[in-house]
């Protein structure tokens, strides 16, 4: 994979850019020592977790905006109590957050494709649906668009959730840390199937989920402060928003395959839903569970 710096003629910031081919040049394996794998000359990467640990990677650069792919294999047959995770993410406590995380399920039930959004540490942005393929059976592409005006989540090109910036309604939203691309494979039984009540199969460890075509480009962090606009092919993206047909088909997932919605769970906000769930339509479409 190779990383190229374009810069722009009609702007002082630079673009990074990020082109898929070559996990060696582009990851940094960080944990779960020879769990984590990078094969067939850097094209494919796979994450394994067994008893004794999980393991994961994380990019060599952060961006601050971006727009990230990736194709997921995800681990196959009885995968219950496992996370398999995908998303973006600053450092610290106070931490910004963009998630894709998939709990998996005993064979022959649907993985949960659990979406989040944290900013200054606080998330509580819960979006879950259930696929309408099985994930472990072939590679499937899921990406991340993260501009100053919305987050947009895509499974296969398809959009599943659109995170709006409503700043001015005082909904918070990321826009000042930049974020590295992060992934990981971990035990999560206490809490990742039916709610922690089934556990993991360890006969059937190593359960491995596997990597390839990690692509994206995005704005470098400052100083200076990168502008809206970072040169490049960025001024496609950063404006990029749904238009009808995109629409429809968000509708149709949020329809028929989302299982928990935030915005539709009164119970767990008795004094209110929060702001944005009444000047957006994160809500329609969702139950809560």
């Amino acid at each position: 994979m190779r990383l190229a710096v374009v810069i722009s003629l009609t702007t002082a910031c630079m673009l990074i850019a990020v082109e898929a081919g070559n996990f060696y040049q582009d990851v940094d394996l960080t944990w779960g020592a020879d769990r984590a794998k990078i094969l067939d000359q850097g094209r494919l990467l796979t994450l394994s977790l067994d008893r004794s640990s999980g393991s994961g990677f994380q990019s060599k650069k952060e961006f601050l905006f971006s727009k990230i792919d990736i194709q997921l294999k995800l681990v196959p047959g009885n995968s219950a109590g496992t996370v398999t995770t995908f998303y973006l993410s600053s450092p610290g406590p106070a931490h910004d957050e963009i998630d894709f995380e998939f709990l998996g399920n005993v064979s022959g039930e649907p993985y949960t494709l659990h979406t989040n959004v944290f900013v200054d540490g606080e998330g509580n942005r819960e979006q879950q649906f259930h696929l309408w393929f099985d994930p472990s059976k072939d590679f499937h592409t899921y990406s991340i668009l993260w501009t100053p005006r919305r987050i947009i989540f895509t499974v296969d090109g398809v959009p599943v959730r659109d995170f709006k910036n409503l700043a001015k309604a005082r909904v918070a939203f990321p826009t000042k840390r930049p974020m590295r691309l992060y992934s990981s494979l971990w035990n999560a039984d206490d809490w990742a199937t039916r709610g922690g009540l089934v556990k993991a199969d360890w006969s059937k460890a190593p359960f491995v989920a596997s990597f390839r075509n990690f692509s994206g480009e995005g704005c470098p962090p400052g100083p200076p402060r990168p502008a809206a606009q970072c040169g490049g092919t960025a001024a496609a993206w950063m404006n990029q928003a749904l238009n009808a047909a995109s629409r429809r088909r968000m509708s149709w997932v949020r329809r028929r395959y989302m299982i928990y919605d935030y915005c539709a769970d009164r119970r767990r906000f008795p004094g209110g839903l929060p702001p944005e769930c009444n000047r957006t339509a994160h809500h329609r479409g969702g139950a809560a569970r």
